[in-house]
């Protein structure tokens, strides 16, 4: 089982990804899309990233908005394999839709 990050630790990886917020325990980020096809295009795109790392996100969609959830149920909070994920899909669909 995975070690759950301290507050300093998980305070670190906010600042290193200003774009994901920390809500009820886990990190999350949304994006706004043109439409529902372009939002169901990028969930296939976090799906393969996902499934690759073996880590998959809460993945909640509503029409033209995506919203992703990252935490380690296993260790009861966000670990480092979070943090990671995060940067990933930050890295690689960095350029994708509009984040909120």
């Amino acid at each position: 089982m995975k070690k759950a990050l301290t507050s300093t630790e998980i305070e670190d990886v906010l600042r290193a990804h200003p774009e994901w917020n920390l809500k009820d325990g886990k990190l999350v980020r949304e994006w706004t899309f043109r439409d529902f096809p372009e939002a169901v295009a990028f969930v296939n795109r976090i799906a393969a990233i996902a499934e690759e790392a073996n880590h998959h996100p809460d993945i909640d969609i509503r029409y033209n908005r995506v919203l992703l959830s990252l935490i380690s149920h296993d260790a009861g909070g966000i670990t480092e394999r979070d943090a990671t994920m995060a940067a990933r899909i930050t890295a690689e669909l960095a350029s994708h839709a509009t984040s909120n």
